[in-house]
């Protein structure tokens, strides 16, 4: 059972990455293919994680994409997921949930996603973040460092001395604006510390 679990698990990975014609590069990663799954024909560049009528503290992410040398990227998309108001990935058709989405950069590199401010797992050993992945067309796909949040009580020091700026560091600055909106950036630098860019 488990080894014909496996084997359809591979062939639905290699099916969802070939079907997108990108490979997972940088190490493997969970749920790599999932990236691809259901991923929308049309992507905008102010996409959003959760629906408009979820429950939870509203979040708004704005970010740049640039090359190794500091130039704006166009057209790579950022996937990202997260946890709810209940620190749990609600159940949807893969393991990341229903709380997902996918921005494609403008033409100086810029996107941004509406959601929710993720909440801790109920175990509450990890501290709230938000999974972020990027495609790259025609090179392919990496996950890169999660958004943390620097007044999350459960991020640590070690757990801060322990990120890998993969993309560039995930640690963000949450501010509230006036309308109770929580405002994080999370700027992103193509293939920084991601084994196996070229």
């Amino acid at each position: 059972m488990r080894t014909t679990c496996l084997l359809i698990s591979t062939l639905l990975t290699f099916t969802a990455i070939a079907d997108a014609n990108e490979l997972v590069i940088g190490g493997p990663c969970q749920g790599c293919e999932n990236v691809f799954v259901n991923m929308p024909k049309k992507i905008k560049s102010d996409s959003r994680i959760s629906p408009t009528e979820e429950q939870g503290e509203p979040l708004k992410i704005t970010g740049n994409v640039f090359t190794q040398e500091g130039k704006p990227a166009p057209n790579i998309i950022v996937y990202a997921y997260q946890t709810d108001a209940t620190g749990k990935y609600p159940k949807s058709d893969t393991f990341h949930g229903k709380l997902r989405g996918w921005a494609k950069t403008d033409l100086s590199g810029a996107y941004s996603f509406n959601s929710i401010r993720p909440v801790a797992y109920p175990n509450g050993r990890e501290p709230q973040h938000i999974h972020f992945h990027v495609i790259e067309p025609n090179r392919g796909t990496y996950y890169i460092d999660d958004i943390t949040f620097s007044d999350d009580p459960l991020l640590s020091a070690d757990k801060k001395s322990k990120t890998l700026c993969r993309g560039g560091c995930g640690l963000s600055e949450p501010k509230k604006n006036k309308a109770g909106v929580w405002l994080v950036t999370r700027d992103i630098i193509l293939g920084e510390n991601i084994p196996g860019y070229h």
